[in-house]
């Protein structure tokens, strides 16, 4: 078990990232016609607004929650609130936008398989990708539970000297969380897996920003007479 837990949580995340890398790296060198989100919206409007943007506004907290929450210090924050109180609030916080992510991205799924029109021009890597990412919510959803019987922030420690572990290539860091619950050790897993085939797939437009949008010349747009 020992020996599991270092191959999952000390090797994998490295191969994760690594692929991740540099295969979004030949991706975009070599093929970037395919760098796109492959829009359905122009075959199927109908709930479409709101699936997208409960499903992307709530992953993007959630995402930017799991970076700083992780990745800063613990002696950053710790003049301005106890391991206790963050991870109160990752359980308020994360809750409420995993939820919206969740129904958002329940409502996406549902469309892009049920709907003959989307489901004729979706790939198999875009129902696989939208599948794990919904499960992926419920899991990280399902850590709540385990995590109301611990509120004073030693297990969210764990995760933050795992995450700051990995990032600096420290060794052993896989025994930072080798005792946690299944839980939350098929949620990490899962995300490791995204990272692994991030490249691969339509999740490779997160990347892609339009900052020149904001500084482009005014375009006129007329009606047809």
């Amino acid at each position: 078990m020992s020996y599991l837990n270092t191959l999952l949580f000390g090797v994998y995340p490295y191969i994760a990232i690594a692929v991740m890398v540099i295969g979004t790296w030949a991706r975009y060198d070599h093929g970037q016609f395919t760098w796109k989100a492959h829009s359905s919206q122009m075959l199927r409007k109908k709930n479409m607004v709101i699936a997208s943007v409960l499903f992307h506004v709530g992953v993007l907290v959630i995402f930017f929650g799991h970076l700083v929450g992780l990745l800063t210090p613990h002696w950053a924050y710790e003049w301005l609130m106890t391991p206790g109180q963050k991870q109160v609030m990752a359980i308020v916080v994360g809750g409420i936008a995993g939820i919206m992510a969740l129904i958002g991205g329940i409502m996406l799924a549902w469309r892009r398989l049920n709907d003959p029109r989307v489901r004729a021009s979706s790939t198999i890597a875009d129902n696989l990708v939208i599948l794990i990412l919904v499960a992926q919510l419920g899991l990280g959803l399902a850590t709540i539970l385990p995590t109301l019987g611990h509120l004073d922030g030693s297990t969210m420690l764990k995760f933050s000297a795992w995450a700051q572990g990995i990032l600096t290539l420290q060794g052993g860091v896989a025994g930072h969380i080798a005792d946690v619950h299944w839980i939350y050790k098929t949620h990490i897993f899962l995300g490791l897996t995204i990272f692994l085939l991030f490249p691969f797939t339509r999740l490779v437009h997160m990347l892609s920003v339009p900052v020149e949008y904001f500084g482009r010349k005014y375009q006129v747009v007329r009606k047809r007479a």
